[in-house]
């Protein structure tokens, strides 16, 4: 019963204005509530603030700065394998593998589509069709950077607005299609190994997501809106790609026959730098 009711609320509430409205706030320095807030952040979510820079609820002006905190040097290795795909945050895998044709396993029994997820994108449908994929759901408590997997070059990305149901088992258990209706940003880029989409997936309660060629992606105006810049952005494997502001998902798409995936993945934690596999030579 209480599933149901918080599925239900999750169709009624005003998703945009409250995760507009908690953005807004979650920006604003407010002295002493910001580090009670952040605080109590802490305890409840138990998060190890001695591996971030500052190490202290003291340091940060407001909350947001707090969520998209940095790293101290060294905290996150990235895998020396020189051909593995490494994971692009922290968090949980909740689905990788193969994709079923251009299907991808949301939940158990519960299935979407590259069409959908790619906003009708044919091009790069057909690019990843029978492909692999990685969806890796960062919690509360995770760092909320997203760093690149792979030495890639960006080609394009797309904003897709979209509704803002919060992202978790049970949301992906019972909401169809969650992944594909959500707001996002799909990061396109050329690599050594084949085309590569880094998806970052919106939830309730994300203030914003942002890139580092483009700044604040969301929210922004109506429809889905390209970015193809003039200046060439390349990044190597453990850069910074972007960052949520209060989390949610990433998703990566890569192309068919390249990837052998480490064994017992999913839903397991991971963190940023990890080898999740290799790419077949």
């Amino acid at each position: 019963m209480r599933d149901s009711l918080f599925i239900l609320l999750q169709h009624l509430l005003p998703q945009k204005l409250l995760s507009r409205l908690m953005g807004l706030l979650a920006d604003r320095p407010l002295g002493a509530l910001t580090q009670w807030l952040i605080r109590l952040f802490v305890r409840r979510y138990q998060v190890d603030l001695a591996e971030a820079e500052p190490s202290t609820p003291t340091g940060y002006a407001s909350f947001n700065a707090f969520f998209t905190r940095p790293l101290r040097a060294g905290a996150r290795p990235i895998a020396a394998e020189p051909h593995s795909l490494v994971s692009p945050a922290d968090g949980q895998i909740t689905e990788h593998g193969p994709l079923l044709g251009q299907r991808l396993v949301q939940a158990k029994g519960r299935h979407y589509t590259l069409q959908a997820l790619l906003a009708g994108d044919q091009q790069a449908v057909e690019q990843f069709r029978d492909g692999d994929y990685c969806t890796l759901y960062l919690s509360p408590r995770d760092y909320h950077r997203v760093h690149m997997p792979v030495d890639g070059r960006l080609t394009s990305m797309v904003h897709v607005p979209g509704r803002l149901f919060s992202v978790n088992q049970l949301t992906a258990e019972r909401v169809e299609d969650l992944f594909a209706r959500n707001e996002r940003v799909i990061c396109h880029f050329d690599t050594d190994e084949g085309p590569l989409a880094v998806i970052l997936v919106g939830a309730l309660i994300v203030g914003s997501i942002e890139t580092g060629w483009a700044g604040v992606v969301t929210p922004p105006g109506r429809g889905i809106s390209r970015w193809q810049g003039g200046t060439p952005v390349a990044l190597k494997r453990g850069d910074e790609l972007g960052r949520f502001r209060l989390g949610s998902t990433v998703i990566l798409l890569l192309p068919p026959g390249r990837m052998r995936w480490n064994a017992n993945l999913t839903q397991q934690p991971v963190r940023m730098g990890q080898a999740l596999g290799q790419f077949k030579g």
